[in-house]
């Protein structure tokens, strides 16, 4: 100390020499204790690093917080979303009303689906189990997603085929909606879908068991449960997803058409839907359901997608291939009219006799000039049409022009 500092007090003298002050990193430690009072800081006695934790720590703990917000926000949505639902689809079956089908409870619905235990497939919509009614039918049990549809592939199903009664159209059996448990439960069809017989591969199944005569009684028995939908209900039924995969066949390998997820009803009289995007499947769906341009969405959209269908099952061949090898072949359409034009071999997966290589030429005629691939949507026949060329056994078929060209030109077969 300086002289005149000597003139101070000694015990303030002794003050100032013997004053300590907080060390950086205690004041880096209180700073978290006042700020951060839940984090828990671990100092490192180098100064810029102390900092870094600090910062480091506090955006962990924003991290953490916002997402138990998050969650908890989530939470409450989804409880409200599913409570929606619940209210929706309630509010359709007390207007619906529920004596037929019958309406299951979901602890009913686990002793029929067997506790959930033996599983036949999973699609869009949701899982599918075996299982048996009290009563020893066997039955298909679609366990519906709940974050799927908003409920309307559980209305759709309901509204659609719960009430109606067709050869070719599968059954509904019963039904549950319980809380955010919904199921719908149909006949079992046993030998599954027409799919895994016109593509066989990779299975043990033989595409050879749809020989020319079974896929006319096929396709006949799908046009007449389309035509019933779209002209024997009170209300008219538009599918919007015809495929082989929608197709499901019996014991007898009678075709009955399912998964009216995308359904719409209009009157009978109404011949023109409104829909606020595309519905469907790709390769089948109706060229107006993408653009307005081709005409309006109808009925008719169902005739094309059958058309698809139908000339799948005579090429066995995808309508969309990305294996094929020569342009020519890459547009489905044109390869089969092509080959029909040119008197060539559609089946070109099993040995057929010259008689059966006709009646498949024929029935590939059927889809093609009965007009139901054209593009324009008023040039395709009613189902009605279709089913009076089936049962005349074909004769005397007209070869339209090109599906997707406009010509004068036809060939009587």
């Amino acid at each position: 100390l300086s002289k005149e500092s000597s003139i101070l007090p000694a015990s303030y003298v002794n003050r100032v020499e013997t004053r300590t002050y907080p060390s950086y990193t205690t004041l880096v430690r209180k700073l978290c204790t006042c700020i951060f009072p839940a984090m828990l800081c671990k100092i490192i006695e180098s100064g810029p690093r102390v900092t870094i934790i600090a910062a480091t720590s506090s955006v962990g703990t924003f991290i953490v917080l916002s997402l138990i917000v998050a969650t908890a926000l989530y939470i409450s949505l989804k409880s409200r979303y599913n409570e929606e639902i619940h209210l929706k689809v309630e509010m359709f079956l007390k207007t619906y009303g529920t004596s037929k089908p019958t309406r299951y409870t979901f602890s009913e619905v686990k002793k029929i689906a067997r506790r959930f235990k033996d599983k036949l497939g999973h699609g869009a919509f949701g899982t599918v189990y075996k299982g048996e009614l009290p009563n020893g039918v066997p039955v298909a049990v679609k366990m519906l997603e709940n974050s799927v549809g908003e409920g309307q592939e559980f209305i759709n199903e309901v509204a659609t085929i719960g009430r109606i009664h067709h050869a070719n159209i599968v059954r509904l059996l019963g039904f549950c909606s319980e809380g955010t448990r919904r199921a719908l439960i149909y006949e079992l069809m046993p030998n599954e879908s027409l799919e895994k017989y016109i593509f066989p591969h990779g299975s043990n199944i033989s595409r050879e068991l749809l020989v020319p005569d079974k896929m006319l009684d096929i396709a006949l028995g799908i046009a007449r449960g389309m035509e019933y939908l779209h002209q024997g209900c009170n209300q008219r039924i538009l599918h919007f997803d015809i495929k082989p995969h929608n197709i499901l066949l019996d014991y007898s390998f009678n075709p009955k058409i399912s998964d009216f997820g995308l359904a719409k009803l209009c009157a009978r009289d109404q011949s023109i839907v409104t829909l606020t995007a595309a519905r469907g499947t790709m390769g089948y769906i109706a060229p107006e359901l993408y653009s307005r341009n081709f005409g309006a969405i109808s009925y008719k959209s169902d005739v094309y997608s059958f058309g698809m269908l139908v000339l799948e099952m005579v090429s066995g061949r995808r309508n969309t291939d990305p294996t094929v090898e020569s342009q020519n072949e890459f547009y489905f359409p044109e390869w089969i009219y092509e080959r029909v034009i040119n008197g060539q071999d559609l089946v070109l997966t099993m040995e057929t006799t010259q008689g059966e290589k006709e009646m498949v030429r024929q029935l590939a005629i059927v889809a093609l000039a009965l007009w139901c691939i054209q593009w324009n949507p008023k040039d395709r026949p009613s189902m009605t049409k279709v089913v009076n060329m089936l049962t005349g056994r074909l004769q005397n078929l007209q070869v339209p022009p090109k599906p997707f060209i406009s010509s004068q030109n036809q060939l009587v077969i």
